[in-house]
């Protein structure tokens, strides 16, 4: 045997269980975080947040609380009280130590897991109290319950000292406060006011008659929101549509329980084409729908048909409405509560239970047909809005079908005012959108080849809020951005044949820049929101001015709110000496050779991109709507309102 053969040998005889780790009690949490909550990001951060409020509406699900109150501290740490029958503090049996301390320091611990303490539970990992203790340098829990405060304290989860009894109460509740760890937390340990708002916002909603309050302690950033719904799901549909013109008064709303599932449905039409559908799964937000979702559908479809036909509003050779001609201009939101969810696909927020699917359907089957018998001048309202998008849907196929003879929708034929890569990596390659043959011009010259394609546009494109499904077909410069993204379109998109991982919007800093930008935006929210959610779409951010001595231009300023300051401060550094500093203003993308705008604007080694990202949905919607659509008075109030923050360079 060789000495290299014997040295082999030795390893595999030491390979042993001593060489297996055990990871004790919550050191796998902070060995790995990322398992148990996503990632150690910003995301993950504000997790945090959720386990412990998931775990005060498990009490008001249960029907013993009703006010949560969450507060970001001076120090950004975190508190969350509730008024529910306060964390069990008596033995618990398997580990011998009070129910509280081992819901804070055992992993899989509490209520949730087949003790009976809930019948149904919100949160989508459920590892809860023992996580968040395990990631935060300090956590601190209060019980108020019979009549004592009852306290514990924990260090990166490790108990401090034993449950003890510090004051006498005439309340019930927890309090739970804590720290998150700089050293897990390594991005950020900075709270998000508006992001934890917004969260809370829709857990109001989806909980009608809960009051949850958030409250900013912080110095030079105090503030404070309370949600209260007793509408609930139905306040949802009704705040979405909001600036929307409504063809019925009061959303239609539906909940009933079947086999120990709890199905909420509550929807409502607007004028517009764009189907806005949110479902919720034990307060989880399904973005990628699932069982509940596809009830709903094809329920919504057959009562529609059946009423139609019924009432002679479609005669009886007529071809049936399809779910795509219902679902028009429909707001909807869908909730259920499920005692034993099973999630899956991507983001695991596609809910996969397939018992829901039938008793989302009767249950809302029955509550749309009754409400159309009782309702018929809204019954004919909504069958006559599907037959006119019917009309529209075989007129965009016909259309569809003269551009695809034409120019093509398909990638073989690519636009011919696309100036291609020569890449064909698609996670490299990016697609600049530019405004006019004079930046156009500019930006293929100055380009990468190897991986920038160019795509210029004239003028301003077709506001898509207000346009059919056939016009925006029949617009050029809309069919050119869909063909050269190769992602198809409407029920034909796949955001995985995407050729560009990059969709760049390039347009000039002035007020036709910002309009053409907006629209674009609103294409791409309104028919290819998976590039959007998929983290593809940026915006470029030329810069504003040039700082020149000579001829040479030292210094580029960027767009920003201090912009102004920098640039005089820029001046007064180039003041030195004889040579006194000449200020170039760039107004449009074209006064740039292509030179300049490769070295500010493109060059990824130099150039400032914005991210554009859909944080919540429901209001990116009511933006666009009232920024887009037809009512002008919501519009005139939100530029009233927010004109003082403006420059406007006319």
């Amino acid at each position: 045997m060789t000495e290299e053969n014997k040295d082999l040998k030795q390893v595999a005889q030491e390979y042993d269980a001593s060489q297996i780790q055990v990871l004790e009690g919550l050191e796998a949490v902070r060995m790995r975080p990322g398992m148990y909550i996503g990632s150690t990001s910003k995301e993950g951060l504000h997790h945090l947040v959720w386990e412990i409020v998931d775990n005060s509406i498990d009490e008001a699900l249960a029907g013993f609380a009703s006010h949560i109150q969450v507060f970001i501290e001076k120090d950004n740490s975190i508190t969350v009280i509730d008024d529910g029958r306060g964390i069990p503090v008596d033995i618990q049996k398997k580990t011998g130590r009070p129910a509280v301390e081992t819901v804070f320091t055992v992993l899989h611990a509490g209520g949730k897991f087949g003790g009976g303490g809930y019948k149904v539970s919100g949160g989508l990992h459920g590892v809860g109290s023992s996580v968040v203790n395990a990631l935060s340098t300090q956590l601190d829990v209060r019980v108020y319950k019979n009549g004592k405060v009852y306290f514990q304290e924990y260090r990166r989860g490790v108990v401090v000292n034993d449950l003890k009894v510090i004051d006498e109460t005439d309340i019930t509740g927890t309090t739970v406060h804590f720290t998150p760890d700089p050293d897990i937390f390594t991005e950020t340990i900075e709270f998000d006011f508006d992001k934890l708002a917004k969260r809370i916002q829709e857990l109001a909603f989806l909980n009608k008659g809960l009051k949850i309050s958030i409250t900013d302690k912080r110095k030079d950033k105090e503030q404070n929101k309370e949600y209260h719904y007793e509408g609930g799901i139905v306040s949802y549909v009704d705040f979405i549509n909001e600036n929307k013109e409504v063809i019925f008064e009061n959303p239609i709303y539906t909940d009933g329980e079947l086999e120990g599932i709890a199905v909420e449905v509550a929807m409502q039409y607007t004028t517009g084409y764009h189907e806005i559908i949110m479902s919720f799964a034990n307060n989880i937000h399904t973005h990628e729908g699932g069982t509940h979702e596809q009830g709903f559908r094809t329920a919504l479809t057959r009562v529609i048909n059946d009423y139609a036909k019924k009432n002679k509003i479609l005669k009886e050779n007529d071809d049936n409405l399809s779910g795509e001609d219902v679902r028009e201009g429909l707001t909807a939101v869908i909730s259920v509560k499920h005692p034993n969810p099973q999630f899956e696909g991507q983001t695991k927020t596609k809910l996969g239970n397939s018992e829901v699917v039938k008793i989302t359907n009767r249950l809302f089957s029955e509550a749309l047909n009754r409400f159309l018998l009782e309702n018929p001048p809204i019954a004919k309202k909504i069958v006559e809005k599907g037959i006119l998008a019917s009309k529209a849907r075989i007129a965009a196929k016909r259309a569809r079908e003269v551009t695809r003879k034409k120019s093509g929708l398909e990638i073989s034929n690519l636009p011919g005012k696309l100036a291609d890569c020569s890449s064909n990596d698609p996670i490299q390659n990016e697609l600049f959108i530019v405004e006019g043959d004079s930046a156009g011009g500019s930006a293929k010259s100055g380009r990468n080849r190897e991986f920038q394609a160019i795509l210029p546009i004239r003028g301003k494109i077709l506001n898509v809020e207000k346009a059919t499904m056939d016009k925006i077909l029949a617009n050029e410069e809309i069919r050119s951005l869909f063909t050269a993204m190769g992602t198809g379109f409407g029920a034909d998109f796949n955001v995985a044949k995407a050729r560009y991982h990059k969709l760049i919007i390039m347009t000039d800093a002035d007020v036709d820049g910002a309009h053409i930008r907006t629209l674009l935006l609103t294409l791409i929210y309104r028919f290819m929101r998976p590039v959007l959610e998929a983290g593809y779409v940026y915006i470029a951010q030329p810069p504003i001015y040039g700082i020149k001595l000579g001829s040479e231009i030292k210094e580029y300023i960027q767009p920003g709110n201090d912009q102004e300051e920098v640039l005089q401060e820029a001046i007064q550094r180039y003041s030195q000496g004889r040579s006194k500093p000449t200020v170039q203003r760039y107004k449009g993308l074209g006064e740039m050779d292509d030179h300049q705008l490769w070295e500010t604007t493109m060059n990824p080694a130099n150039r400032l991109m914005a991210k554009v990202s859909v944080d919540d949905a429901a209001e990116a919607d009511k933006i666009f709507d009232m920024l887009m659509g037809d009512r002008v008075e919501p519009r005139r109030e939100f530029i009233e309102a927010n004109a003082v923050y403006s420059t406007l360079d006319i």
